[in-house]
């Protein structure tokens, strides 16, 4: 059984039945394209298999012929789908016609190479005849199958990804068929011969092509696709022709080794090829080669040298993420000067009013040198705004107005740029960019980008200041509050003292008045023996939380109050209530309500203090007859932090009692008149099942 035969026959059947189906219906112009293009696929695919059945392991000139014109086909049908898109820019559009133009011709050229040996049956093995010369030799197939693989790859690449399902499978059969052909044409050219099987397997790979490409025609009936050429794509697919190029002149030159190298010509081969392979490695991971040519096709093939979203979002990815560990005075100078293809550069800022200071230098050597902040310089480029191009200016400085610069940035080797920081038209600094590793030239457009780029890198930076300026004030604030806390418990010892001491001369034949100074100084001096624990440790005290019977507590309390006049009353609703907190710091709010109610009710005014219970709460309500407090008070001066209307007072304890009581997961409510007195009504959860973190900033309340 012939499998030649088989495996064109099938291919003929395939590209006939798409064929029919594309005929089926009415399109555009490139359906009729891709119906020119099956059409002849099926032709060569026909004239193939009838030269198995005639010739056997040969190959006429007719299809030949055939081949190139299904090759030019297949590779102008995909040239006009990635031209179509609208607003293309004139220069590539331009250059894909051209393309066309050059690839049509380059077949034309093949066909008629082949046509003056028109009839002729090759003798021997497979397609010796043709691969005699370059002009229908397999270097002509392997440009052709490379360049159908670039087309390939930038259809794909320049397809918007929502767009993508519907070409996809286009992209996957016609690019098999390339590669294949890419495949075959290789092994022939280092071979100088075709490998009958590899032959006989391309018509089985060209019919499984079919189906595929089938796909891709059912889902686009109009071939409206949305295709856009970026400069990466751009970039990418030229990198591609060129890698391609580079293997195929490689391979020949490797060829020629081995056939004049005599018993030396495979090791010969062998280690060419190998440098060659390497060469090309270290010239696609070359970063100076890379921006290069980066720049070259900017130039030549764009209306502008950048493709600003793909800058920007890279400039924002840099100055948002950077690498792990680095600040972002670094990640500022990399976003700036990544614009530039630079790889160094570095920052200056206003820390002293009075100068600029360098931060950081990224990769510039000899950058450490100091601008005071109504200098030349600086004054420049808060007036102009202007990037200054360093070597520009040292071959033209009138046109910086006769800049005088400071002799340290001069003296920087590879200082190329200059860029002020400007936040609201304030220079907050600015940065120093290297020399660019694909020689940029500079002009309006890089300096407007840079300009704009440092702003936006500026604004991140001022942020950057303004935090840690925050931070700064905070902790300040916090070293203020822990002294203010401080002073106020010792504003409660002294008072407390104070009135031991006023009604000492009174009292103090009385043992029980003295047995209480005795038990009051205690526990004053327990409570400032604490206080001076977490000074001296700097850290949050951990409080462990304890059952507590609230009815003892509220007892306790109050009994220590005797040195007041008035004596409050307490009345138990509920039988024994615990709740779970820190017995101290409970002890310390509880309290500090109830001297508040004992200093502003008079003599022969009332004081109750009730204990009950509402559902999983335990309520605590402190009653007085003093003067009380209207609702705006209560709303808006009650719980503020330093706000007192006491002369002697902090403003915290209030506060303080409040967090508390919401850390043990309770509320305060209050309820008062001018006039008619106060009730502080304290709910606590009866299980709070929880520990409680406590420092200065918290606690020592009385």
């Amino acid at each position: 059984m012939n499998a030649t035969l088989i495996s064109y026959s099938l291919a003929t059947v395939a590209f006939a039945a798409l064929c029919a189906m594309l005929l089926s219906r009415r399109g555009p112009s490139r359906t009729g394209m891709l119906v020119a293009a099956s059409l002849v696929s099926a032709l060569w695919a026909g004239l193939a298999a009838l030269d198995a059945y005639h010739y056997g392991q040969h190959i006429s000139s007719l299809t030949a012929i055939a081949e190139l014109l299904r090759n030019a086909a297949w590779l102008y049908f995909l040239l006009d789908l990635v031209a179509q898109r609208q607003g293309m820019q004139p220069k590539i559009l331009f250059m894909l016609r051209v393309a066309g133009y050059v690839m049509l011709a380059y077949c034309a050229l093949l066909i008629i190479r082949i046509v003056a040996d028109m009839f002729t049956v090759l003798p021997g093995p497979v397609g010796v005849s043709i691969l005699d010369t370059l002009a229908g030799g397999a270097v002509s197939r392997v440009i052709l199958a490379v360049l159908g693989m670039a087309l390939v790859e930038q259809l794909f690449r320049s397809t918007r990804s929502e767009d993508r399902w519907s070409i996809k499978y286009l992209c996957f059969g016609l690019g098999g068929v390339f590669v294949y052909d890419f495949y075959l044409y290789s092994d022939a050219m280092l071979f100088q011969h075709i490998d009958a099987e590899i032959w006989a397997g391309r018509g089985i790979v060209n019919a499984l092509a079919v189906p595929l490409i089938a796909i891709s025609a059912k889902r686009n009936p109009n071939w409206d696709l949305r295709v856009t050429v970026s400069r990466r794509l751009f970039f990418h697919t030229a990198a591609l022709l060129g890698a391609g190029v580079y293997l195929l002149i490689m391979a020949g030159a490797g060829y020629y080794i081995r056939a004049f190298g005599g018993e030396w010509g495979s090791i010969l081969q062998a280690a060419f090829l190998f440098g060659a392979f390497v060469m090309l490695l270290s010239i696609l991971f070359s970063g100076t080669l890379r921006a290069r040519v980066r720049v070259f096709l900017s130039k030549h093939f764009f209306s502008y040298t950048y493709d600003y979203r793909d800058e920007w979002l890279n400039f924002t990815r840099i100055l948002s993420q950077g690498n792990p560990g680095e600040q972002l005075c670094t990640r500022a100078i990399q976003a700036v000067a990544g614009l530039v293809e630079s790889q160094s550069g570095a920052l200056w800022l206003a820390r002293d009013p009075h100068r600029f200071t360098r931060i950081v230098s990224w990769n510039l050597h000899h950058a450490d040198g100091e601008e005071p902040a109504d200098g030349a310089l600086a004054e420049f480029l808060t007036e102009r705004e202007w990037v200054i191009n360093l070597d520009e200016y040292r071959s033209q400085p009138e046109l910086y107005e006769d800049l005088q610069l400071p002799a340290w940035i001069s003296a920087i080797p590879d200082a190329w740029l200059v860029a002020p920081l400007l936040v609201r038209d304030k220079l907050i600094g600015f940065m120093i960019i290297g020399h660019s590793l694909g020689k940029i030239s500079f002009n309006w457009e890089v300096s407007d980008l840079v300009k704009t780029a440092a702003r936006q890198a500026a604004a991140n930076l001022a942020q950057m200041e303004a935090s840690e300026a925050l931070t700064v004030a905070r902790q300040f604030e916090s070293f203020n509050r822990m002294a203010a806390f401080v002073v106020h418990d010792l504003k409660n010892l002294i008072a407390q003292q104070s009135l031991l001491v006023s009604n000492a001369g009174k009292y103090k034949h009385n043992p029980e008045f003295v047995d209480d100074m005795i038990s009051t100084v205690e526990s004053s001096v327990a409570r400032m023996n604490r206080l001076l624990q977490q000074l001296k440790g700097g850290q949050p005290a951990v409080l462990a939380e304890q059952k507590i019977e609230l009815g003892g507590l509220l007892s306790e309390i109050i009994g220590e109050k005797h040195v007041y006049r008035l004596k409050p009353a307490l009345q138990l609703d509920a039988a024994s209530i615990e709740v779970g907190a820190d017995r101290e710091r409970l002890k310390r709010v509880l309290g500090h309500i109830l001297q508040n109610a004992l200093e502003s009710t008079p003599y022969d005014g009332h004081i109750e203090v009730r204990l009950s219970r509402q559902g999983n709460d335990a309520v605590i309500d402190i009653t007085d007859t003093g003067c009380g407090m209207d609702d705006a008070f209560i709303r808006e001066r009650l719980f503020r932090p330093f706000d007192s209307t006491k002369g002697s007072g902090m403003g915290i304890g209030a506060y303080e009692c409040r967090e508390y009581i919401r850390e043990l997961g309770g509320r305060i409510d209050v309820a008062s008149a001018p006039g008619q007195g106060t009730t502080f009504g304290i709910h606590i959860p009866v299980e709070s099942g929880r520990q409680t973190t406590g420092n200065l900033t918290q606690g020592e309340i009385a």
